[in-house]
């Protein structure tokens, strides 16, 4: 089964309940009328990038061509390791995963974080079997209080849930307000997220020793997922994986 057509069992088969009672279904991209919660129209279905193997087993980027046998690994990954093991995402980052990532986020739906969730299992099953518990990237208190809630927490738990794994949301806090990543360039980005995050004494003892898999919605540089990954790794963590939503960035060469 290729990554396409686990997505789109995964997207198949979305519990109606109350948000069918709540928000009438919705096109997940666009917000234009569907027959079923959760589902594409086909404009945004077939505009969708979905990530397809090959990919670079560090960073989770496409190749735009089929290089051949063999594990394969971009330019990037030789020259920049990331910190975390591997990455893997559902889709490129462009228009359609955009508005998705942003209904969530900006517009408060979220019931997409279930259809996003589900997405994101299909593509991540394989670090999901590997996972021990799973473990979202953490918002600042400040950010959290203006926006309410944490869309990578969201994310986590619901993947937690449907793959029977431990969500350990609170085992890594962000100790610093950091400013906006947007704009900023990859040496920027990681400069300003040094030292942002910390795993907690009180929960240091659920991921000792674990293999965790960290979620966020989007990885653009990988800086944010680098530096979660490492104070994950100083807490006791044996390993760091990275599943988010969308990837920002062309197909590797």
């Amino acid at each position: 089964m290729t990554a396409l057509q686990a997505v789109a069992t995964a997207l198949r088969g979305l519990p109606r309940g109350v948000v069918s009672l709540v928000y009438p279904p919705t096109c997940a991209g666009c917000g234009s009328a569907t027959a079923d919660p959760g589902a594409f129209c086909p404009s945004c279905w077939s505009s969708l990038r979905l990530i397809e193997e090959p990919v670079c087993q560090r960073y989770g980027t496409p190749f735009a061509l089929d290089l051949g046998v063999g594990p394969l690994v971009s330019p990037r990954a030789i020259a920049e390791p990331p910190v975390f093991g591997r990455a893997r995402a559902v889709a490129l980052y462009d228009a359609v995963a955009r508005r998705i990532v942003h209904r969530l986020k900006y517009e408060d739906r979220l019931d997409l974080a279930g259809v996003m969730a589900r997405m994101m299992a299909a593509s991540g099953r394989t670090l999901i079997a590997e996972a021990e518990c799973l473990v979202p990237v953490p918002l600042h208190r400040g950010r959290l209080w203006r926006r309410r809630f944490n869309q990578s927490a969201l994310l986590a738990r619901a993947i937690a849930a449907s793959a029977g794994r431990p969500c350990v949301a609170t085992a890594l806090v962000r100790v610093r307000a950091t400013r906006s990543q947007v704009g900023l360039s990859r040496a920027a980005r990681a400069e300003n997220l040094s030292g942002a995050f910390r795993v907690t004494a009180a929960e240091q003892h659920r991921i000792r020793g674990r293999r965790v898999l960290l979620v966020d919605d989007v990885m653009t540089t990988g800086a944010t997922g680098n530096a979660a990954a490492r104070a994950l790794l100083r807490g006791g963590a044996t390993s760091v994986n990275l599943l988010t939503f969308a990837l920002v960035g062309d197909p590797a060469g």
